[in-house]
C-alpha cells in the first residue's frame, strides 16, 4: 500500500467517532492558543499605559529668574497629562508612598519643591541641578519599572530642553546686550580718538606757546628787574621830594606872618619860580615819554632859579654896608635894597635853602629819568596836582599878601600832593619788587609747564595711537559679537537647548508589539501543534510495519497525516491573526508558503524522535523546543545571551525561522528567507531518513519493544 493510502487511513480513525473527531480539532486549534492567544495577550501593551495608575506629586513652589515666574512643575504636570502615557493621579507625597509599596500604584513620580529655584539658578552665581524622584516597586510589575525609566527618561530631557531654552534664551539677549554696549563704545571710541587728535594738536600749540611764554617770562623777569632798580630810585627821589616840600611846608607855615610883606614886595619873583615849576610839571606831563629829554632842562631852570634866590639872598643879606637907609621894600627884584632887613632875611634863606633842596630833586628826577622809563602814570596824576597847585601861586604870586592863607594851603595841598608821591612811588616800588619775584616764580613755572607740556604730548601722541587701536579693535569686535533678533533667538535657542535629536527611522517598522513578537510565537505554536500531534498519532504505521513495507514509505505514512495536520494549523492560525488579531504581513502568500515549509520541517523533526526513542523522544522533542526558543533570539538578540546559547543558535531549524519571519512580516531582503528554506529543506530530508532508518529498525522485533522500560 502506498504511503498516502496508509496517512489516509491514519487519519480515518478520527472520524470514528465524536471523541477523535474533537481530538483531531483540538489538535488543529492548538496553535492557536500558543500563536493568536499569547499575541492577543500582549499584542500591544504600550498602546494601552494609559490604564496604568501612576501617582503624580507636585511639591514645586515655583521661582522668579529675571523678573520672570517659572513653575516647572506645574509645566511638567500638564505635559505628562497632555501626553496620556499613564493614568496619572495627582496625590500627596505620603499617598503615593503608600500606594506604590501597597500596589495601588504601580510607579510614582515626584517633583521636590525646589526644582523650579534650582532651573532658575541656572541664570545665577550658584547654578544647581533639578532632580525628578521616581519610586518604581518591582514587586508590582517589573516590566513597568522597565518601561517608566524609558518614559521619564523623555520627561528629563524635555524638562532639561525646557529649562536650557530659558537659560540660552537669556545669553542670547545678553549677546544682544553687549553687541548694543559694544556699538556704543565702539562710537565712543571713535569720538574719543578724534577729541585726542584734536587734544593732541591743541598739546603741541600749548608746547609751542609755552616755548614763547617762557621765552617772554624770561624777558619779563628781566624788564622787571631793571624797573625794580629805576623803581628804587623814583621812591628814594620821591622820598627826597617829599620830605624837601615838607621841609618847605613847615618852613612856609612858620614864616608866614614874617613873610607876608616881603612877599608882597617880591610876588614877581615868587611868580616866576612858581610858573617855573608849574611849566617843568607840565613839560613832565606832556610827554612822560620824553621826559628822558626834558628833565636836563627842568633841572637847569630849577637849578637857575635857586641860583637867582641865592644871588637875591646873597645882595640883600650878606653884600651890604654897614651903614644903610631906611630898608623900605621895593618892588623890583632887580633893584638893591638900600640896606639888610632883619625881619626878611631869615626867610629868604629858607627860601634859598628850599630852592636849593628843589634843584636838588630837580637833579634826581633827571638822574632817575635817565635810569629809568618804567610806568609813571601813578606820578602824572600827583605831578597833575603840583602843576595845578603851581600854576596858583604863580597867579596869586602878585597878590601873596592878599591870599597868604590861600598860598599856605595850596602849599601844605602841595606837600600833601609830594607825601603821596612818595608813598606811591614807594607802593610802585614794592610791587615791582613783589612782581620781580614773581616774575621768576612765574619764569621757573613756565619752565616746568613746558616740561609737563611735553610729556603731555608724548602721552597724547601714544594715547591717540592707543585710541586708534582701540576704536578699531571694538568696531572690529562689533562685527564679531552676534546681535539676534527675537525670530532668530528662538530658533538657535530650540537648536542650543536640544542640540542633538534621534533621527530615528526604521527601514521596516513593526506597528505593534505583537507584530514584532509574530516572528518568535508562530513557529512556537507550529512546533507544539506537531508536539501534540504525534501524540495522538503513530509516528510509525504499525500496519506498514508489520506487513514490512519500504522503511520510505513507512517513514512517510508517519509523516503526511501530521504535515496536513500541520497545514490546516498554519491556515487556521494565520487566518485568526490577520482577520480576528489585526496581523499584517509584508509578503502573505510568501508567509503562508513558508510556514507551511516550517510546520512540514517541525513535523519530520518531531516524528523522527518519536519513532527514534519512543515515549522519551516526547521529552526529547519538548527539551529541544525549550533549546530553540531560548537560542533563537526572539525576544532578545542572541549576543545578549549566554555564549552556550549563542554556541547552538546556528545549528537548530528555529533560529532560521524567526529571522525569516521577520522578513516575510515587516519586510526586507530575501536573503534570509531563502537561507531558511535551505535549511529547513534539508533538516526536512534529514529527519525524514532518520525516520526512514529507524523505521527499518522497528521492522525487526527485540525483547526491549516487547517489554519496553517506560510507556507513556
Amino acid at each position: 500500500m502506498r504511503s498516502p493510502k496508509l496517512a489516509a487511513l491514519e487519519l480515518k480513525r478520527f472520524g470514528r467517532g465524536k471523541l477523535p473527531r474533537a481530538a483531531l480539532v483540538a489538535i488543529l486549534l492548538l496553535p492557536l492558543l500558543y500563536g493568536a492567544l499569547y499575541l492577543w495577550s500582549f499584542w500591544d501593551p504600550y498602546g494601552r499605559l494609559d490604564r496604568i495608575p501612576v501617582a503624580l506629586v507636585n511639591d514645586d513652589k515655583g521661582a522668579t529668574a529675571a523678573g520672570r515666574k517659572i513653575a516647572a512643575g506645574d509645566e511638567i504636570t500638564r505635559g505628562l497629562r497632555d501626553s496620556k502615557v499613564f493614568a496619572w493621579h495627582e496625590v500627596s507625597a505620603a499617598e503615593a508612598r503608600e500606594g506604590v509599596e501597597g500596589g495601588s500604584y504601580y510607579l510614582s513620580l515626584t517633583m521636590p519643591a525646589d526644582l523650579s529655584e534650582r532651573i532658575a539658578s541656572s541664570s545665577g552665581d550658584a547654578p544647581e541641578t533639578g532632580a525628578l524622584q521616581v519610586r518604581t516597586n518591582d514587586a508590582n510589575n517589573y516590566i513597568v519599572g522597565q518601561i517608566s525609566r524609558t518614559v521619564f527618561s523623555e520627561v528629563r530631557t524635555a524638562a532639561s530642553t525646557n529649562a536650557s531654552r530659558s537659560f540660552l534664551d537669556r545669553i542670547f539677549i545678553s549677546f544682544s546686550d553687549i553687541h548694543d554696549a559694544t556699538v556704543k563704545a565702539a562710537k565712543g571710541a571713535d569720538e574719543l580718538k578724534g577729541g585726542i587728535g584734536k587734544a593732541q594738536k591743541g598739546s603741541k600749540d600749548l608746547v609751542d606757546g609755552l616755548k614763547t611764554a617762557k621765552e617772554g617770562s624770561g624777558d619779563l623777569a628781566g624788564g622787571l628787574k631793571k624797573l625794580g632798580t629805576g623803581a628804587g630810585d623814583l621812591d628814594t627821589g620821591a622820598q627826597q621830594v617829599a620830605a624837601g616840600t615838607q621841609s618847605l611846608a613847615d618852613k612856609i607855615n612858620s614864616m608866614a606872618g614874617n613873610v607876608r610883606p616881603y612877599l608882597k614886595d617880591n610876588g614877581k619873583t615868587i611868580g616866576d619860580s612858581a610858573r617855573l615849576v608849574a611849566d617843568s610839571s607840565q613839560a613832565i606831563r606832556d610827554n612822560l615819554g620824553l621826559l628822558v629829554k626834558a628833565a636836563p632842562g627842568a633841572a637847569t631852570k630849577a637849578r637857575l632859579a635857586s641860583d637867582e634866590l641865592n644871588s637875591l639872598y646873597t645882595e640883600r643879606c650878606e653884600n651890604i654896608p654897614t651903614a644903610a637907609p631906611d630898608p623900605a621894600p621895593s618892588t623890583d627884584a632887580g633893584t638893591a635894597f638900600p640896606g639888610p632887613d632883619p625881619s626878611a632875611c631869615p626867610p629868604l634863606k629858607r627860601a634859598k635853602t628850599a630852592a636849593a633842596d628843589v634843584a636838588a630833586v630837580a637833579d634826581d628826577v633827571n638822574t632817575l629819568v635817565k635810569n629809568n622809563s618804567g610806568d609813571l602814570k601813578a606820578l602824572d596824576g600827583r605831578l597833575a596836582t603840583l602843576q595845578k597847585q603851581a600854576k596858583a601861586l604863580a597867579e596869586h604870586a602878585p597878590k601873596l599878601d592878599e591870599d597868604l592863607e590861600t598860598a599856605v594851603t595850596k602849599i601844605n595841598a602841595l606837600n600833601t600832593g609830594a607825601q603821596k608821591v612818595a608813598k606811591g612811588a614807594g607802593r610802585l616800588h614794592t610791587g615791582l619788587t613783589d612782581a620781580k619775584k614773581g616774575s621768576a616764580t612765574l619764569n621757573t613755572g613756565v619752565g616746568k609747564l613746558s616740561t609737563g607740556a611735553d610729556t603731555l604730548d608724548g602721552g597724547l601722541f601714544k594715547l591717540a595711537d592707543g585710541s586708534t587701536e582701540l576704536a578699531g579693535g571694538l568696531n572690529d569686535g562689533v562685527g564679531k559679537i552676534p546681535d539676534y533678533d527675537k525670530t532668530d533667538r528662538d530658533r538657535r535657542t530650540e537648536v542650543m537647548a536640544d542640540p542633538v535629536q534621534l533621527a530615528s527611522r526604521s527601514l521596516h517598522a513593526a506597528p505593534n508589539y505583537g507584530t514584532g513578537f509574530a516572528p518568535y510565537f508562530i513557529p512556537l505554536s507550529l512546533w507544539v501543534g506537531a508536539m501534540v500531534a504525534y501524540m495522538l498519532i503513530q509516528p510509525l504505521n504499525r500496519r506498514a510495519l508489520a506487513a514490512g513495507a519500504s522503511a520510505w514509505r513507512i517513514a512517510l505514512a508517519g509523516w503526511l497525516p501530521v504535515a496536513a495536520i500541520g497545514l490546516l494549523q498554519v491556515g487556521a492560525l494565520i487566518s485568526v491573526l490577520h482577520w480576528a488579531i489585526g496581523l499584517e504581513m509584508a509578503r502573505a502568500a510568501g508567509t503562508v508558503g513558508f510556514l507551511a515549509l516550517v510546520t512540514c520541517c517541525f513535523t519530520a523533526i518531531v516524528q523522527w524522535l518519536n519513532a527514534r526513542f519512543g515515549p522519551a523522544g516526547r521529552i526529547l522533542v519538548l527539551a529541544l523546543l525549550m533549546l530553540q526558543l531560548t537560542s533563537a533570539g526572539g525576544t532578545y538578540p542572541v549576543q545578549t545571551s549566554p555564549g552556550f546559547f549563542g554556541a547552538i543558535h546556528p545549528f537548530l531549524p528555529m533560529s532560521y525561522v524567526v529571522d525569516a519571519l521577520r522578513r516575510l512580516i515587516s519586510g526586507g531582503g530575501l536573503g534570509p528567507v531563502w537561507q531558511a528554506c535551505a535549511v529547513l529543506a534539508g533538516f526536512t530530508a534529514g529527519a525524514l531518513a532518520l525516520t526512514a532508518l529507524s523505521a527499518r529498525r522497528k521492522q525487526v522485533w527485540t525483547l526491549d519493544r516487547l517489554h519496553p522500560e517506560l510507556s507513556l
